[in-house]
């Protein structure tokens, strides 16, 4: 079946930022996905994932974190077991956050693993000229209800920007944070994508390094619902491109000069579980069945 496609053009609307400060080649292979169970006779079902380049973020403390290689023993990690943990019924690994602590630049807590190129190293990363791809298999199986039944939304994958050390010196930032070019939410049943767009084309190539001097794009919502059933996301980011593809069927495209000047930046995958609420009493479930990454 051929793919529906949508071309992005720029315009604006107020969307809620994610901003994560951080401090300072995800591999293709995937995890067995079946192991017998002596004592049952039966078979146990596990993600097709390979955790080796990937960090989490959790929910709790200043937020911690758990990064490779301690992140690949997540089965047995005490502290990961209340928010990261294989579902062995249905093969998923199940992101569980809830409204706690949150990275200094944003509001919002999550359950969410962030892409190291080099294992444990936030300081190795990819522009868009380098490109990548990132594929998921997922689903969102529970998201509360505010008082009115609406259901609160989540981001399930992104691609975030980020300073090299010699961008954040020449603006005379203290960290290396740059803005999300890419978020997509999980939105009342459907996938909702967000990107970016500069707020004035003309702004030298010092000036467009300030998270300032980007707003957000008019958001796509694919007409296909997927409620809380498993399904398909593919994003590829190339020089100048930026394309999503839900269940290897409809296509979002943004290709415009806002995305080639994006090209100064330095880049990184996330995906997981980033809910966007901070009423007490809140939470959210999200399942990853599948997730590679490659350069």
């Amino acid at each position: 079946m051929g793919l529906s496609a949508f071309s992005c053009e720029s315009s604006s609307e107020e969307i809620i930022e994610d901003t994560q400060t951080e401090d300072s080649n995800i591999e293709d292979d995937v995890v067995d996905d079946t192991v017998p169970d002596d004592n049952e006779g039966s078979t146990y079902l596990l993600p097709e994932i390979d955790l080796s380049n990937w960090k989490v973020t959790l929910p709790i403390g200043a937020p911690d974190e758990v990064k490779p290689p301690e992140i690949l023993d997540y089965a047995t990690n005490e502290a990961l077991l209340p928010y990261m943990y294989n579902d062995s019924t249905d093969g998923s690994l199940v992101f569980y956050t809830f409204p706690g602590s949150s990275t200094p630049n944003s509001t919002y807590s999550r359950t969410e693993l962030r892409e190291q190129m080099e294992p444990g190293s936030n300081n190795i990363n990819w522009t868009f000229a380098q490109g990548g791809r990132m594929t998921g298999t997922l689903s969102v199986p529970f998201i509360s209800e505010d008082e009115n039944g609406k259901k609160y939304r989540t981001i399930i994958m992104q691609i975030h920007g980020r300073l090299t050390n010699e961008q954040r010196d020449l603006i005379g930032e203290d960290d290396n944070n740059a803005p999300p070019v890419l978020k997509i939410y999980w939105n009342d049943g459907k996938v909702r994508v967000h990107t970016k767009k500069l707020k004035n084309l003309d702004v030298s190539n010092e000036e467009l390094l300030h998270t300032s001097a980007w707003e957000d794009d008019v958001p796509y919502s694919f007409p296909e619902p997927v409620g809380t059933e498993k399904f398909s996301l593919e994003v590829i980011a190339s020089e100048g491109r930026i394309e999503v593809i839900l269940n290897n069927n409809e296509s979002f495209v943004k290709e415009d000069i806002h995305m080639e000047k994006w090209g100064v930046f330095e880049n990184y995958f996330k995906a997981g579980n980033y809910l966007i609420s901070k009423d007490e009493g809140t939470s959210a479930v999200v399942k990853y069945y599948a997730l590679q990454v490659e350069h």
